[in-house]
């Protein structure tokens, strides 16, 4: 009895000091989750706590539910804007890029670290996969956002590149234990069976939790546990299936995510904490996992491929995958750096010790020294890196506060909502006759000051004012942005939109002959914003530049793939000359691979 108490008291606190001590060094520009792996680490048998912990088997299982409880919340917050600007290069990186990556760093293992075939191609399998999502809860903790286009590919990666991952380490673990492992016909349609069946259960799945919160009645705190307990049935019903059980509740919360229905706000606030709770545990319990002591040995070579993973097989695995998509050398760059490590690896190299591998935990130690060197290296530079490469964007002004009210009888069609009127929104200071409300949407009434203003009384909307909105829960997007803080003040945004903004409708040409700029015949006649698109050659996103004589035209403002503003700015050589110069990252890299590759080869001749 007493030892259970004990161990409440020490997972409770090692929680709530996590969060704190996250919090602290999240000032620091320190990766949170290196924050919570570091803990675990101290907690655990090398350090002072001496919490002694090896059941790899509990550690899976863990794992397991960790994993598909975060990416059942990334599955939420990823809207259609996401899907359609990086549904095809995402899905690239997630199948071509990851296979790639594991075959570059297998190489490299087998051939400068002896290592026979399928353990080194086991090791490149453990490691392929990133965690972009650590990576973009560091952006927003420091106040940035970047450009939508990468934004978008690094989170539907994310999401998409584990179930890859785990099929690869599962392929190459039966090569270690049965010598004649699965041919190649089995392995294609082995994977068909889990990205396919995967897919389609989790769509599936989504589907009819979505109709169940919608047609239950259900007191409203049990909404979001519905959710939950559903979306860990399509995990672990795929997985008895022989499906992804990873990419099946990913796809289930994509489909719940971008569905109306009832309590949604509650079930996103909910399992945004039941996220970060996993997180948290999932770290901990793997910084237990590890004893420091057993990474002295073969450091070196973890070391070496954490290298060759970071600096060659991400970086020309990504522009293998994303130069097709026409994506700039900037952005090629950046997603290629911000390869993130995280928990999966780990998770992963588990598996070769539960089966019974022999030297297993060779797996673990050089995944652990991998998830080590990308959160330090990789995840304190990437808000540098952004600025560096000109994909920083002013930071969004956060969700406006909104509580939604379901109305009896009327299921997921009309929704009550309350928003407090924020001092920069549209609505602030306007009377309701100018209000830009969707056709459907009604104000009831306004709360100032304790009493309770109802048209035609309410006259207009002042800032601090709780207003109380009618309607269908597809409007609700558009009055986020009239009740919300505006987006980009001129302030923050001029450095990165330009210093004047046009309508995207005005003519290039008038333009041009305001500014002495010289225009192109086929384009004497268009608008700025056809400009725009037509020189980008694909889908444009806030941000994108192209040149017209000695100025640059940025689409600044872009609404499902229509350019509504542009930016001009004057003076780019200024901006650019604080920006990356792409020859200094051609030199850096080259003395990097220069100076690692004679170690790693002279090593192997050595033994």
């Amino acid at each position: 009895m007493e030892a259970s108490h004990q161990l409440i008291l020490a997972g409770a606190a090692l929680v709530a000091f996590s969060i704190l001590l996250g919090q602290l060094s999240s000032r620091l520009g320190a990766p949170l989750l290196l924050v919570f792996l570091a803990i675990g680490m101290l907690a655990g048998e090398d350090g002072p706590g001496g919490i002694q912990f090896s059941d790899y088997n509990s550690a899976f299982i863990i794992g397991s539910l960790a994993l598909a409880v975060i990416l059942f919340d990334g599955g939420l917050r990823t809207s259609r804007e996401t899907l359609r600007l990086a549904l095809g290069p995402a899905t690239t990186l997630a199948s071509v890029g990851v296979a790639i990556t594991a075959f570059i760093v297998g190489a490299v293992a087998a051939l400068a670290f002896d290592f026979s075939w399928p353990a080194a191609l086991l090791i490149g399998s453990v490691v392929a996969s990133t965690d972009a999502a650590a990576v973009f809860a560091l952006l927003r903790l420091k106040g940035m956002d970047v450009q939508r286009r990468t934004a978008a590919t690094l989170e539907a990666e994310s999401g998409l590149n584990d179930p890859v991952a785990v099929f690869l380490t599962l392929i190459f673990t039966e090569y270690l234990i049965v010598p004649v492992g699965p041919g190649v016909g089995e392995i294609v349609l082995r994977l068909a069976l889990q990205m396919g069946g995967g897919a389609i259960i989790g769509i599936a799945g989504g589907i009819l939790l979505t109709r169940l919160i919608n047609r239950l009645t259900l007191a409203a705190g049990l909404y979001p546990i519905l959710a939950l307990s559903l979306a860990l049935v399509v995990f672990a019903g795929a997985l008895a299936l022989g499906a992804s059980g990873f990419l099946a509740v990913y796809a289930a919360g994509v489909v719940l995510g971008n569905s109306h229905h009832r309590e949604a706000v509650s079930i996103d606030r909910f399992h945004d904490g039941m996220a970060w709770l996993a997180q948290i545990a999932l770290f901990l319990m793997l910084g237990l996992l590890i004893a420091p002591h057993a990474l002295l040995d073969g450091w070196d070579v973890a070391l070496a491929l954490s290298l060759v993973l970071m600096l060659v097989a991400r970086p020309l695995a990504v522009a293998i995958c994303l130069v097709p998509f026409r994506f700039t050398w900037q952005e090629i760059v950046f997603v290629g750096w911000v390869g993130l490590r995280g928990a999966v690896p780990i998770y992963l190299a588990t598996i070769p010790i539960l089966v019974g591998v022999p030297n297993a935990t060779t797996y673990l130690n050089l995944a652990f020294v991998a998830v080590l060197t990308s959160l330090t290296l990789q995840g304190w530079s990437v808000a540098w890196l952004a600025r560096a490469l000109g994909l920083e964007l002013p930071p969004k002004p956060e969700r406006p506060l909104r509580q939604e009210l379901s109305l009896p009888g009327a299921g997921a069609e009309l929704v009550l909502a309350a928003y407090q009127v924020e001092p920069e929104a549209l609505a602030a200071r306007r009377s309701l006759a100018r209000l830009p409300l969707p056709a459907d949407m009604r104000v009831l009434m306004a709360i100032r000051d304790g009493r309770a203003l109802h048209p035609p009384e309410l006259e207009g909307l002042e800032p601090g004012d709780t207003v109380l909105v009618f309607g269908p829960p597809a409007s609700q997007e558009s009055l986020d942005r009239v009740f919300g803080a505006r987006e980009r003040p001129a302030a923050e945004a001029g450095e990165v939109f330009g210093e004047f903004t046009l309508e995207g409708s005005a003519p290039l040409q008038a333009l041009a002959s305001l500014y002495g700029l010289p225009v192109p015949e086929d384009a004497a006649d268009i608008s700025l914003a056809d400009f725009l698109g037509e020189r980008l050659g694909k889908q444009p996103v806030a941000g994108d530049r192209v040149p017209l004589g000695e100025v640059e035209l940025v689409a600044q403002d872009v609404e499902h793939g229509q350019i509504r503003t542009v930016g001009i700015e004057l003076e780019p050589e200024q901006r650019r000359s604080h920006q990356i110069d792409p020859r200094r990252i051609r030199d850096w890299f080259g003395g990097i691979v220069g100076w690692v590759r004679p170690r790693i080869f002279s090593e192997r001749g050595q033994d």
